[in-house]
């Protein structure tokens, strides 16, 4: 059994979006693009500014969920999703503070899910093309192999949650995304756990958006690699994620293996970028460790 595929007239939509200290600017953008317009899910991980959380409490057809503390992205996914659910919504649009999206870009995705909804295997989420964003690194979206094009959207291994409609069925099918992962390489999971239960992942090329990875970018000296910067907790969570998904099942040997040769590059290079600093490598290879031996949750080093 899988999700069954609806019809334009049952796919009531709710736009549903991650804060975690944002800035009054970028919470106030989503009220002006959103609210009053669709019905709009937000959740407080922390850090609202006063002045914001009050323009997001008075904001029409907004629904603020979240006690303001940091739970992490996954868990607050799970419960924008579930509430969605409970409301009888059917597709949900994915947005974090950064995502420069408007309700144009989720009527051309809605269309997309509609294209990819006519054959099996079944969408679980269209998510747009990465724009150029300058002083921050593109995500890149492998091909999914053995998957045709369809409605000229392309299949892909995995997309990145913010910016992606999401088929609200297909997510109850495929389960939650994993709590314990807290923040990176939730949606990489997810995504590899779709395909493997028989739904799909689809990128629009006509659609882009850009994203805003990390405060900036670590580049190799001489071979053309490149990563983004990030908070040492956050590098350190990546780093002990990823050396967990080579113990899962459903993430393709391909991708363990190309990720057993990138790993180490990208853990030399941030070591390098903290110029060889004891402390940042200690940390890194305790991550390392602690994905190899399934040692998840909450980083103790996590902003609250």
């Amino acid at each position: 059994m899988t999700p069954h595929a609806p019809s334009r007239d049952d796919t009531p939509t709710a736009v549903a979006v991650v804060f975690f200290r944002p800035s009054a600017a970028q919470a106030a953008r989503i009220v002006e693009r959103f609210a009053g317009r669709a019905a709009v899910l937000v959740f407080d991980n922390g850090g609202i500014p006063p002045e914001a959380l009050a323009g997001l409490r008075a904001a029409e057809r907004l629904t603020l969920l979240g006690e303001g503390r940091n739970l992490g992205i996954a868990a607050a996914l799970n419960a924008l999703a579930d509430a969605a659910r409970a409301a009888g919504f059917r597709r949900l649009f994915l947005l974090d503070q950064d995502a420069d999206a408007t309700l144009e870009t989720l009527a051309a995705l809605a269309q997309a899910l509609d294209r990819a909804a006519g054959d099996a295997p079944h969408p679980a989420l269209v998510g747009p093309a990465p724009a150029r964003n300058p002083g921050h690194k593109a995500p890149h979206y492998p091909a999914r192999r053995g998957q045709a094009p369809r409605g000229g959207l392309r299949p892909v291994e995995f997309l990145a949650t913010s910016g992606s409609l999401m088929d609200l069925d297909a997510f109850a099918w495929v389960g939650p995304f994993r709590e314990d992962f807290f923040i990176d390489a939730v949606d990489l999971e997810w995504c590899f756990r779709a395909w493997s239960r028989g739904l799909s992942c689809w990128m629009d090329p006509a659609t882009a958006i850009p994203h805003s990875v990390g405060r900036g970018t670590i580049r190799a000296r001489v071979l053309p690699v490149a990563m983004p910067e990030q908070p040492l907790f956050r590098m350190a969570v990546y780093v002990r994620n990823t050396a967990y998904g080579w113990r899962l099942p459903h993430v393709p040997r391909r991708w363990k293996l190309k990720q057993a040769a990138y790993l180490p590059l990208q853990i030399c290079l941030y070591w390098a970028r903290h110029r060889f600093s004891p402390r940042v490598l200690a940390r890194l290879l305790g991550a390392l460790a602690r994905g190899l031996g399934g040692r998840l949750g909450r980083p103790a080093d996590a902003p609250p």
